[in-house]
């Protein structure tokens, strides 16, 4: 072998050496790296660890929010308060003597009050079985409330959507559309009812030969057939009573009113931007978030229906209580209507509220 081969092996040799010592040099870079890696996830974790732990409620923490809800709930019993007491003090006697009075024959004796004589079911037996007035006037109450209240409720919701809308005058319009709740008061009903320049005006207007005409040839046309004649029958019904639907439904335009008002408006621009129409908007934004408004409502509307004075059964009421002085008949016929009406809106509030959204 030749002085030049002998050079070239030892290049060779050279070059192996170098190698290894780079291949060397890489692989403890590269563990040099993991450890850093490894080393920066550990410190990673130890911060947040640390962060976790100082965000965690410690016992001051917790110690702060049951005040603050101890809190709340103490000021939440001084709001009631004052209905809790008077409740005790000036309803709750009145409440068992009246459902006592039920199973019992009252007698008024002049300087000694009241003497009451168990006589069992004898009272419920007269209001249901003798004496048929007040089943016939309680359902006749029940009808003319299937009426109503879906008429109030549709009329006062129409209304408000109306009033919601940007044009000039609104405020103007919106409180003459709350003159019924003050014509509705106790003074103006006396007035109305009294009054024989107003019912010399209805008369007119009834006795109006083109108006009845007309009413009537558009019910006959309406009627005809046999499909749909309950509807129509229905409809001309709720537009008969137009005026006392207007009458009674102040309050509740303004229970929708501020629903809507409190409905955000970038829902509607967003839905509008998506290509969503405002039918579509109204059943899918306006509709579902009013739910807990119409819910309150139709509670609210039920209880005006039953509770207002100029009903037959309230006339009832009267003369068994003022008239013939029957104590334990009337009692049983209040308690039975109150029974009837709490039945009502246990299946309203049962039907309603599974269907309610709430939006926060």
């Amino acid at each position: 072998m030749d002085d030049k081969n002998l050079e070239e092996l030892k290049d060779m040799e050279a070059e192996m050496v170098t190698v290894e010592e780079s291949a060397e040099e890489i692989a403890a870079a590269e563990a040099s790296a993991e450890g850093e890696v490894v080393t920066d996830v550990f410190a990673q974790a130890r911060e947040d660890a640390a962060a976790s732990l100082a965000s965690a409620p410690g016992p001051k923490s917790k110690k702060r929010h049951k005040d603050l809800a101890h809190g709340n709930a103490i000021a939440g019993l001084l709001f009631v308060a004052p209905f809790i007491i008077g409740f005790l003090l000036f309803l709750l006697y009145p409440l068992g003597l009246s459902f006592a009075m039920t199973f019992c024959k009252v007698d008024a004796i002049p300087g000694s009050g009241l003497r009451l004589t168990w006589n069992n079911f004898d009272n419920y037996n007269k209001i249901f079985r003798v004496e048929p007035e007040f089943t016939q006037y309680l359902w006749d109450e029940v009808k003319r409330m299937a009426l109503f209240v879906p008429g109030i409720l549709v009329f006062s919701f129409f209304m408000a959507i109306l009033l919601n809308q940007e044009f000039k005058g609104r405020a103007m319009v919106r409180a003459i559309y709350f003159l019924p709740v003050i014509l509705s008061a106790g003074i103006f009903v006396g007035l109305e009812s009294n009054n024989a320049l107003l019912a010399s005006v209805k008369d007119a207007a009834k006795n109006e030969s083109s108006l009845s005409s007309i009413t009537t040839t558009l019910e006959n046309i309406l009627l005809t057939g046999e499909t749909g004649n309950k509807f129509f029958q229905y409809v001309i019904d709720i537009v008969g009573q137009v005026y006392d639907i207007a009458m009674a439904s102040g309050i509740q335009i303004i229970i929708f009113l501020s629903g809507l008002q409190t409905i955000p408006p970038s829902m509607f621009e967003a839905a509008k931007i998506e290509g969503c129409t405002s039918w579509e908007s109204f059943w899918k934004i306006t509709f579902p978030l009013i739910g807990s408004m119409i819910l309150v409502n139709v509670v609210y509307t039920l209880v005006d229906f039953f509770t207002r004075t100029d009903s037959q059964l309230m006339t009832l009421f009267d003369q068994t209580l003022l008239q013939r002085f029957e104590y334990g008949k009337v009692a049983a016929m209040s308690w039975v209507y109150f029974m009837i009406i709490a039945v009502i809106l246990g299946i309203v509030m049962l039907i309603f509220s599974r269907r309610v959204y709430y939006y926060d």
